[in-house]
């Protein structure tokens, strides 16, 4: 896999954690609103920074890797204006939402509506050394970088009772709760 003009190589690990970060730990939360358009390989995303006010959208292209390991694909960012994201909103959409809290060296995604109790972190790298070289922090209870169901595309679609079972296999007790159907917010925060 090599990068073309507009697209660069992802790299990424992903792991499960049993719990949120402790606010203490927490250097920047993002709220995100991910619209995964019907039919394609395109991601809509709002991102609002309640510390700051600031608001960022764009739309994302990812093609697979489709092997394992921290090479996750391509990626290809557009940014967007409010005019242009709402055009594209109009769209045919599966929604997910999350919080995502700056942890470093993660970012940790805490999920809401159906994936209420889920709980993903991630780490980017710039090589594949560095990939290869990073020890997760203890708070990680497993890695699944190359479980495709903890990925955004799969997740926004997943019921409450796909996402228990997948998390009963690394040793994650879902609680109950949150059972809206996947891909609509209807207890999502509205931002």
């Amino acid at each position: 896999m090599r990068e073309q003009e507009y697209a660069r190589i992802e790299r990424e690990r992903r792991f499960l954690l049993a719990a949120p970060p402790a606010p203490s730990s927490i250097t920047v939360t993002r709220l995100i609103r991910d619209r995964y358009l019907e039919g394609t390989r395109l991601r809509l995303r709002r991102i609002e920074r309640p510390d700051t006010g600031s608001r960022e959208l764009k739309l994302t292209q990812k093609v697979p890797a489709n092997r394992p390991g921290a090479v996750q694909g391509l990626i290809t960012n557009t940014y967007l204006s409010q005019a242009e994201y709402d055009l594209l909103a109009s769209l045919p959409a599966a929604v997910l939402s999350k919080t995502r809290f700056s942890v470093p060296p993660l970012g940790v995604d805490v999920f809401v509506g159906p994936l209420t109790g889920l709980v993903l972190a991630e780490a980017e790298f710039s090589g594949d050394e560095e990939a290869l070289a990073f020890v997760p922090p203890a708070q990680c209870v497993a890695e699944v970088t190359d479980d495709v169901r903890f990925t955004g595309g799969i997740l926004v679609s997943a019921s409450r009772r796909e996402l228990s079972a997948w998390l009963a296999e690394y040793g994650i007790r879902l609680s109950p709760g949150a059972d809206s159907e996947p891909g609509h917010d209807h207890s999502a925060p509205m931002y």
